[in-house]
């Protein structure tokens, strides 16, 4: 008897929202709370937290509804069968155009054509909702019709430009790999990747932000002084302007090797108090770095990268598996989504593991920044952050183990004191 994989997986996607969907009732019940927890009693202004909760609660609402119509889309897209529906009718147009649907190459992107246009169309209404009604009602869109519309279109033609060859070369290492199979796809994800952390920051990224050279001064001189006393091969240093689309603020560093950047949200400039501490969320960053945690990431995505596609080369001639999704071929593309779809237990499990050791990855950095000195400066950039960008304050310990990647600021506040008592 032949294996029921579409109901197997249809299965698994409604029991997993079932668990989750319990874990977000969890949260919310958190977002509920009157009160902020103990530890944050006089490091939060009443004012922030009533803020906070309010938005998290809006936030909350949101999701609820967003994750039910996902699920509900998403199942009856496989249960209905209609990616294969999409699939004839996506080879029906490339032969109406008066090219050859027999070609895989473009019988594929006809295809993803109309998944775009069907991902676009169903996610339209819930981005325009969370940008212009969610994010704004709290302060934080900064965003104006136009700009919401003209970044989509960029994506779009980005996708439209790059996407092509990616999927090409994809179909033609599937076609021509045979025993080493997997490990050619793993490598030419390996050298895109490569390519696309170059090209991002340099052509990517600048067409929808811009980016500035810090101005020099004390700030500045701080950085580069942190990073020289590191040696962190530091090349530029950017501030972006990220409050013309929300006033969240972050920082983040990238490059290769001896080409490293630091880039500083505008918005982060503009709300710390001080730069002591902006310094001490660049040194929790740099530890990142110092303690190779950003070089045991990748190392681990690569690995995992080889295993998925060594699992795709098993079960890509499964006539049973694109069958039981109704598919009467065998194309290379679908064969990658179906493939996805049957190893979602082991992604969440990957997930939830990577998350514990990111949030481990964490508090490393916080007390590297400590060692440095900047323990109280550290704890009120952590507490600024939490504060301008209204994040939760009451979290459910179930929700947050599942889902954090970042320890809540209660652990982390607890754990920088836990490091000073220590120290005492």
């Amino acid at each position: 008897m032949a294996f029921p994989y579409m109901e197997a997986v249809v299965g698994f996607m409604i029991l997993m929202y079932i668990f989750e969907t319990y874990l977000d009732l969890r949260q919310h019940s958190a977002h509920k709370l009157p009160s902020l927890p103990k530890s944050l009693e006089g490091v939060i202004s009443q004012e922030k937290f009533e803020k906070s909760r309010s938005y998290s609660l809006d936030k909350s609402r949101f999701h609820f509804v967003h994750s039910f119509v996902t699920i509900v889309t998403d199942s009856t897209i496989l249960y209905f069968k209609v990616l294969p529906w999409l699939w004839k009718k996506s080879g029906d147009f490339v032969t109406l155009t008066g090219l050859n649907a027999e070609n895989e190459i473009l019988h594929t992107l006809g295809f993803l054509a109309g998944l775009m246009i069907w991902s676009q169309t169903t996610d339209l209404p819930f981005s325009l909702y969370k940008t212009f009604v969610i994010e704004a009602r709290h302060g934080f869109n900064k965003q104006t019709p136009w700009l919401f519309f003209r970044d989509m279109i960029k994506g779009i033609f980005l996708s439209i430009i790059i996407g092509p060859p990616i999927v090409a070369a994809i179909i033609v290492i599937v076609q021509k790999g045979g025993p080493y199979l997997a490990i050619y796809l793993w490598a030419f994800m390996f050298g895109l990747s490569l390519v696309m952390l170059t090209i991002y920051p340099i052509i990517i990224a600048p067409l929808f932000n811009k980016f500035t050279p810090l101005p020099d001064g004390p700030l500045r001189e701080k950085i580069e002084k942190l990073a020289s006393s590191l040696k962190f091969p530091l090349k530029k240093l950017f501030v972006v302007d990220g409050s013309t689309r929300s006033s969240h603020s972050n920082a983040y560093m990238y490059g290769f090797f001896k080409n490293k950047r630091i880039v500083l949200y505008d918005t982060l400039v503009q709300q710390c108090k001080n730069d002591e501490e902006i310094v001490a969320v660049i040194a929790h960053e740099l530890g990142h770095w110092k303690l190779n945690h950003t070089v045991f990431t990748f190392i681990a995505m690569q690995i995992l990268t080889l295993l998925q596609f060594g699992g795709y080369t098993i079960v890509r001639n499964s006539t049973n598996l694109f069958q039981s999704f109704g598919f009467d071929s065998q194309p290379v593309l679908i064969g990658l989504i179906l493939f996805q779809h049957t190893v979602i237990p082991l992604q969440q499990l990957v997930s939830f593991g990577m998350n514990l050791v990111s949030r481990s990855f964490e508090f490393q950095a916080d007390a590297f920044a400590k060692k440095l000195g900047y323990s109280s400066s550290l704890r009120a950039g952590l507490v600024r952050l939490q504060e301008e960008n209204l994040s939760s304050m009451n979290t459910d310990p179930w929700y947050s183990a599942y889902h954090y990647s970042h320890p809540p600021l209660v652990e982390r506040l607890a754990a920088l004191d836990i490091a000073d008592k220590k120290s005492d």
